[in-house]
């Protein structure tokens, strides 16, 4: 199974909200996944970001692969991908 840390969109319309989430790279973008890792929340100025840092090390240990906004993110953040 490989495995991609990317965002998956909540909130309503016009109101984007953001879960970082572990899953699987066959899984609808806001479909099942396996963990959830932070938000991101771009809505206000500047926009409010929260990791698990520890368990994104683990995920990247693990194999996987940050989509490029959320490598983007975790550069912002200073955790290393």
């Amino acid at each position: 199974m490989a495995v991609k840390i990317r965002l998956t969109r909540k909130g309503s319309k016009k109101k984007p909200f953001y879960r970082i989430v572990a899953a699987d790279i066959e899984c609808p973008r806001d479909g099942r996944f396996l963990e959830l890792l932070g938000t991101y929340n771009p809505m206000v100025d500047p926009a409010v970001v929260t990791l698990k840092e520890d368990r994104i090390k683990y995920w990247l240990d693990e194999g996987a692969k940050p989509s490029t906004t959320v490598k983007n993110i975790l550069k912002r953040e200073g955790v290393p991908a």
